[in-house]
C-alpha cells in the first residue's frame, strides 16, 4: 500500500511492517508485530489523523502516522 505522502507499506518477514519511502525506496521506519501480516495493510482518517491498520495473525495493528 502506498499514501499520497510518498510511503510504501510492506512485510519484511518474520513479523517486521515496514514503512518505506516510497521515492527513493529506503526504510523509514519499522514495527515488529507478533506474527507476519497477514493482509494487506488499508488507512483511514480519524478525529484529523490518519492510522494505517494491518493484521498479524490474529491480532490487529494501527499506526497513527505523524502529522
Amino acid at each position: 500500500m502506498t499514501t499520497a505522502g510518498n510511503l510504501l507499506f510492506g512485510s519484511g518477514g518474520s513479523g517486521n511492517f515496514i514503512a518505506f519511502d516510497a521515492r527513493v525506496g529506503k526504510p523509514f521506519g519499522h514495527s515488529q508485530l507478533r506474527a507476519n501480516p497477514s493482509n494487506s495493510a488499508i488507512t483511514y482518517v480519524m478525529d484529523g489523523h490518519q492510522y494505517i491498520l494491518v493484521a498479524g495473525g490474529e491480532d490487529y495493528y494501527a499506526f497513527r502516522l505523524q502529522d
